[in-house]
């Protein structure tokens, strides 16, 4: 390349979905500390060249890869997040680091279902970690790519064209490369007898530490080597980038003494600091994500039969004043409500896998539980009443012949029970007779225990738990409403939020409708809006970028961006919209406000509004101003550039 062509076409190196950094779930990337591009939801399991150039980095598990084009750029490909707990497993690597390559040539092929199974995300971000050669970016406006065939990234370059030399990487006269920086990076976590175990992925140091309150953030983010820091998942992490980190991690070894950890003993050792309380929540985590999906899909399905069946803007229905509607509104009911009719089995697959056992047999013991031969819970309770309810007689025991449709807690502890009874049954039945022994086993005994023991017993203390929150915000409206609107934020940032998520679905199942999920969505709103205020009143075009986008995404539900990336960050835009999602969840707790479904959040989430439509939009209209006015008025006085 010449100085008079200063431009490099970047093609998809996957096929899939194309999303802003922003929007991806992990800091490193989200925040851009090791540059800015794109990144894709890939629909399949290769990978391949984006530019003509070389090889520069391939990693031992094999879920990233670097490429330098022949105009110098250096672009990383890191294949999901957290996938360097994987180990390599699925991922098959076709290139050698110094070989060259050109558009379209194969890097490495990969398990997507695997990934999606094991993996944190299968979102992979394509970054340039050498930004500073780069003028401007032209990112492409496609929703889909394919990959080596459709164009990503239509970069202007610098006017040179040598690579910058950065006196950081230059080899000192004496002692080993980074030996200066990994003494200081050891020093500012808190030295040796803070630090547990360490090791490293492709871009970052990750660290267990005894005490990260006492690690210096300022004197870390003063080293030139260091592009970020974060703590997630039990893990001090700090990014370094591609190919540095592995220097760093060398010298940090060779100059403390520090024994080198595999990635799985520093997650053993971060996990080891959570207490019971921040276990529990993180296996929630775990079950419910996986399947969020299904769950907002229903919700907004429901969403549309509620405009559908429901008066919400004239005193009428569509189906009443439409009636040729109402079979069109009966078929999407169906088509939404099976998510939640057969939660259980969505549960069961999720929290069976989580405990180490067979997903399928998670499946069979939620519908198991959800079996059309027994009485809804709430038709139970009826018949009970009249002397009605069918039982099932075991040698003189009584066993209610009642299904736990909606329910949570039952399905939860029935898939440990199971999981625990197949692990355990594995290691001591032989291999040939597993098939005939290990499942039946497993299953009967925990269908048995279900319906005689785990699911009068949970159902009873699911019970507990609704009457006790209805009751709670029955009596005093105003301050739950006020509490929990104030509160939902900073449980997202320790991640106690998704103990609600099954309170929410808990609820639902119980009731048929949640007054919490409202205020959730409100403060996705909230959140918005105050990361909009800073997009306004920034002069930096970086803070600009990445709060327009951050903005958006909340909108549509999904905070973190715009939490972590700029409100927590700056202060006053987080207690802003705490604020308003205060004022706004007072609000429409007092008028009553209930979700039918979960999981719409942000703007979108009047479709899953059941009753109090006009209560809930006066709400969000609270929380797009109050945070907004709060945050721009003391965004113009403290933001200087």
């Amino acid at each position: 390349m010449t100085n008079q062509n200063l431009k490099e076409t970047v093609f998809a190196p996957l096929t899939g979905k194309v999303t802003a950094l922003e929007n991806v779930p992990d800091p490193t990337f989200s925040q851009k500390m090791m540059g800015d591009g794109l990144a894709i939801e890939p629909t399949d399991g290769k990978v391949v060249s984006p530019v003509d150039g070389e090889v520069i980095l391939t990693f031992p598990t094999k879920h990233a890869v670097g490429i330098r084009s022949k105009s110098g750029i250096e672009f990383l490909i890191h294949i999901g997040l957290e996938t360097v707990n994987m180990n390599g497993e699925g991922f098959e690597v076709h290139v050698e680091q110094g070989d060259k390559v050109k558009v379209g040539d194969p890097l490495v092929t990969f398990d997507l279902q695997l990934i999606k199974e094991k993996a944190a995300s299968h979102i992979t971000p394509i970054i340039i970690t050498n930004g500073d050669r780069v003028a401007s970016y032209e990112k492409t406006t496609d929703s889909t790519v394919i990959a080596g065939e459709s164009t990503l990234l239509e970069l202007s370059l610098q006017g040179q064209n040598t690579p910058v030399d950065n006196p950081a990487e230059k080899k000192k006269d004496t002692g080993m490369q980074y030996s200066e920086e990994a003494q200081k990076i050891v020093e500012a976590v808190g030295g040796l007898e803070n630090i547990n175990a360490a090791t490293h992925c492709v871009t970052r140091l990750r660290f267990a530490l005894s005490d990260e309150g006492i690690v210096d953030k300022e004197a870390l983010d003063n080293l030139d080597v260091v592009k970020g820091t974060f703590s997630a998942n039990g893990q001090y992490q700090i990014v370094i980038g591609q190919g540095t980190v592995d220097k760093v991690y060398k010298a940090m070894v060779h100059e403390t003494g520090i024994q080198e950890a595999s990635k799985d003993d520093v997650k053993a050792a971060g996990g080891n600091k959570l207490n019971p309380l921040q276990r529990a929540i993180k296996t929630l985590a775990d079950i419910f994500i996986p399947i969020l999906p299904a769950i907002v899909t229903a919700g907004l399905l429901l969403g549309l039969n509620n405009i559908l069946v429901n008066p919400i803007f004239t005193d009428e229905s569509i189906i009443k004043m439409y009636p040729s509607w109402a079979g069109v509104a009966d078929m999407i009911n169906v088509i939404a409500s099976t998510a939640f009719t057969f939660l259980p089995a969505l549960i069961g697959w999720s929290a069976v896998k989580r405990f180490g056992g067979n997903p399928l047999l998670g499946i069979v013991l939620g519908l198991i539980l959800v079996h059309p031969a027994l009485m809804p819970a709430g038709d139970y309770a009826i018949a009970a009443a009249k002397g009605e309810a069918p039982t099932w007689n075991l040698f003189g025991l009584d066993v209610n012949m009642m299904g736990y449709q909606g329910q949570v807690l039952p399905v939860l502890v029935a898939a440990w029970v199971l999981a625990t009874i197949e692990k355990w049954l594995k290691k001591r039945v032989i291999d040939s007779l597993q098939l005939l022994v290990v499942a039946p086993i497993a299953l009967l005994v925990t269908g048995f225990l279900a319906f005689i023991i785990i699911g009068p017993v949970t159902f009873t203390i699911g019970s507990w738990i609704t009457d006790g929150l209805v009751a709670i915000f029955e009596a005093a409206p105003l301050i739950g409403g006020l509490v929990y609107g104030s509160l939902y934020a900073p449980l997202v940032i320790t991640g106690m939020h998704h103990t609600f998520l099954a309170v929410d679905l808990q609820l639902i199942g119980s009731t048929g409708t949640t007054f919490l999920w409202p205020i959730v969505a409100l403060s996705n709103i909230a959140q918005g809006s105050a990361v909009f205020a800073m997009f306004l009143a920034a002069k930096n075009e970086k803070l600009k970028g990445l709060a327009g986008t951050a903005g958006i995404s909340a909108w549509l539900g999904v905070t973190e961006p715009a939490m972590f990336g700029v409100n927590i960050q700056y202060r006053y835009p987080f207690i802003a919209a705490l604020i308003g999602t205060a004022i706004a969840g007072a609000f429409i707790t007092l008028s009553n406000v209930q979700a039918s479904s979960i999981g719409v959040g942000g703007i979108p989430a009047f479709l899953s509004i059941a009753s109090g439509m006009t209560a809930f939009l006066i709400g969000m209209v609270i929380v797009i101003v109050i945070p907004f006015i709060i945050t721009f008025l003391i965004a113009k006085r403290k933001i200087k550039n």
